[in-house]
């Protein structure tokens, strides 16, 4: 009330006048201060004390925090430093990877073709998970492949005749399971006349009935058109090669049943020549992953490897890259944890996952060894979750390898020959 009355009676004071439009200023004690009778004794050396009121100090304090510079706090400064810093990352160059490329020299005009970038050392790394302890050795094929199925009893003839069988039984088929019908085929074929022994040769092949020979062979798949191939290759090889398999890739081709790759692969098996790389599923997945080439069939994998492959690795290229296939780098659930390309950055299809859990479970593995038994047990649970799949997997590989030989050693016929009767 007291402040309101003093700005009426201002108002009315000679020079001040209430603006219209404005809104009126709050007045106080310390804005009349100007107003004050002064009677001329002070002077700049003793000037007359002034008593602030409060509402001044207020005031003067919420101008003073409004008009303070925010840069000038240390928080400020110190971000406005970040801002104007230069921040430097220190990043690992990616490795320039690519395919196999077409090149043309320009002096001469010929053509050529680049191999794939690394793929040198790629090749070597897989060689060792391949040998001795490495995590891609004991393959199915190292045992079980279509190459090593041919009696080494049996006469040169019928060894290449067993190979050649052996590999018209192997599409779509299993190595473990092809290998339990060419058992059958060895042991249990009929012998075409009573003092002939029994087994797999061409004579007892064109004699055996097609019933029977479907009967042995059942657990390979597409058995039911195998078994007219075999007859009808049999006829073959007897009317036009004089009772021995053909010893060209035109000449196997001919066969019923028989693609490039079994032709190439039994070339190379039966006769040691190499006149081409037999690829199967494997190798035309396992190079098209890698980013060798993009190729649509086994064929053009197989034109494309044979462009600028040396020639010779021609032949191993399909018992390395099978064995990798079936061991670690399946068609499902690759396990991009154990493998050395995945782990040093060279497969560019690796499963970012499980190469970092690889990885954890390397170096706690390194750790386990400087460092006694600190970090036993949580070395044990990372890579108990990290091998869990694999060990499974694993596990379901030599079961099967153990059932199939059990049931070729052990196990009669009897139940087998029923089920067939009743499938066919």
């Amino acid at each position: 009330m007291r402040v309101s009355r003093l700005s009426q009676e201002t108002s009315k004071l000679p020079g001040i006048m209430p603006s219209p439009t404005s809104p009126v200023r709050r007045i106080t004690r310390g804005s009349l201060a100007r107003f004050a009778y002064n009677d001329g004794s002070s002077s700049k050396e003793n000037p007359t004390p002034t008593i602030p009121d409060i509402e001044d100090a207020a005031l003067t304090t919420m101008s003073k925090k409004r008009k303070r510079n925010r840069a000038s706090s240390p928080a400020a400064a110190v971000k406005a430093e970040e801002v104007n810093s230069t921040v430097t990352l220190t990043t690992t160059p990616r490795r320039a990877r690519k395919p196999a490329r077409k090149a043309t020299d320009p002096t001469t005009g010929e053509h050529s073709v680049t191999p794939p970038s690394d793929w040198e050392e790629m090749y070597d790394i897989v060689k060792a998970m391949r040998l001795g302890d490495g995590p891609a050795a004991n393959a199915a094929v190292d045992t079980m492949g279509c190459e090593r199925l041919a009696l080494s009893t049996a006469s040169p003839r019928d060894q290449r005749f067993h190979t050649l069988v052996a590999l018209m039984l192997s599409s779509q088929t299993k190595d473990t399971t092809n290998a339990v019908a060419m058992r059958h085929l060895q042991t249990e074929l009929p012998s075409y006349k009573p003092e002939a022994p029994p087994g797999l040769n061409l004579e007892n092949m064109l004699a055996v009935d097609p019933e029977k020979l479907n009967r042995l062979i059942w657990v390979v798949g597409f058995h039911n058109n195998k078994t007219k191939y075999l007859k009808q290759a049999a006829v073959i090889l007897r009317d036009k090669w004089g009772g021995d398999i053909p010893d060209s890739i035109e000449g196997l081709t001919s066969l019923p049943g028989v693609g490039p790759k079994m032709a190439h692969l039994c070339l190379s098996a039966a006769w040691g020549r190499t006149e081409g790389i037999g690829v199967d599923v494997h190798v035309h997945r396992i190079t098209n992953l890698w980013g060798w080439h993009k190729t649509k069939n086994p064929e053009e994998t197989r034109m494309a490897l044979q462009s600028w492959l040396p020639r010779e690795r021609w032949r191993e290229i399909n018992w390395l890259l099978v064995g990798f296939g079936q061991t670690v780098c399946l068609p499902v659930g690759r396990k991009c944890g154990d493998c050395e390309l995945g782990l040093r950055g060279l497969c560019k299809a690796a499963e970012r996952g499980k190469v970092l859990q690889g990885r954890k479970v390397r170096e706690s593995r390194v750790e386990i060894k400087g460092d006694g038994t600190v970090k036993n047990e949580e070395v044990e649970t990372v890579e108990a979750v990290a091998r869990d799949e694999v060990v499974n997997e694993e596990m379901n590989i030599h079961d099967q390898q153990r059932i199939k030989k059990e049931e070729v050693d052990q196990a009669p016929l009897e139940p087998a020959r029923k089920l067939a009767r009743n499938r066919i």
